[in-house]
């Protein structure tokens, strides 16, 4: 799926961007971008699209993205109604590799940095006290002014670039094409739709017909985007919201199976497993346990 290239406002008087967000939620437009993302997801849930992994997101999460790694986090459904209180919150730093200066990056005290920024490129999910960590920095940098912004941006990556504790997010570093106003608007829709529909029976006719493709164009186009069909691409999608249903633990696997759009227990099993490594018992074991 060819992401929105996204140009990234900075103030003329800062050398990177950071906001703290309360608002209904994230968007559904799938971007990238130059600078590298620091996400921190205070509150809010639903599934995050990263290069091509599809994933639950939940209240707490934090994760770096490396320049131009397209992304997008679409909340659960009720983040979208308009007579609903109900927000998300995040901080959001976004910042080019050199805002500090070209210098700076050739010291030879800063060569992990560097290194940071390559691991960032396949993403990067933060665990344990360098989340911890992080996310007080992040805290403290949206509120600060002048200097003090320099030296905790310096304190964030420092953390960052020495921690152990995250899990990279994306298998390799594949190129993303830049893309047109027409396939923007195309595969925005079809990633709207289906997150609007993933609980019914959705035909390639049907998809086909809301991206103004025939089928057999729709296929070799979503194929050569995305690496995956978009079958493959519905079913990460029911995936997602199966595994944020069983750690909620408020329903039988036999319905959680049909409520996200299985047609029978048998095929869920599969398909839960091929994707996440285990049954959804042992799946909705692990987190529970954690809790």
């Amino acid at each position: 799926m060819k992401p929105l290239f996204r140009k990234v406002s900075v103030e003329i008087e800062s050398s990177f961007n950071i906001k703290h967000h309360i608002m209904p939620n994230y968007g559904n437009v799938w971007h990238y971008h130059p600078e590298l993302e620091l996400h921190y997801n205070i509150a809010g849930e639903g599934v995050r699209f990263i290069g091509d992994n599809i994933s639950n997101f939940t209240p707490g999460e934090i994760i770096l993205l490396g320049e131009n790694l397209p992304h997008a986090w679409r909340c659960n459904e009720a983040y979208y109604q308009n007579n609903t209180d109900l927000n998300i919150e995040g901080i959001v730093m976004q910042f080019r590799p050199d805002c500090l200066g070209k210098t700076l990056l050739s010291l030879p005290e800063t060569y992990q940095i560097l290194k940071l920024y390559e691991k960032a490129k396949s993403g990067m999910v933060i665990k344990g006290k360098a989340k911890d960590k992080v996310a007080d920095l992040m805290y403290k940098t949206a509120q600060a002014e002048g200097l003090d912004r320099i030296i905790l941006l310096l304190s964030i990556l420092k953390v960052l670039a020495e921690t152990h504790e995250y899990e990279p997010i994306v298998n390799g570093q594949g190129s993303f094409y830049q893309s047109n106003e027409s396939d923007t608007i195309r595969l925005n829709k079809v990633f709207n739709y289906t997150h609007s529909n993933y609980k019914k029976d959705i035909t390639l006719e049907e998809i086909a017909s809301i991206s103004n493709l025939s089928v057999t164009s729709f296929c070799r186009y979503f194929k050569l985007m995305t690496k995956k069909t978009y079958y493959d691409f519905l079913i990460e999608i029911r995936i997602s919201h199966a595994c944020r249903l069983l750690v909620e633990n408020k329903l039988p696997t036999e319905v959680i199976c049909f409520d996200c759009g299985f047609n029978n227990v048998s095929n869920f099993y599969r398909h839960f497993k091929k994707i996440t490594g285990m049954t959804p018992l042992d799946y909705k074991k692990k987190y529970l346990d954690r809790s």
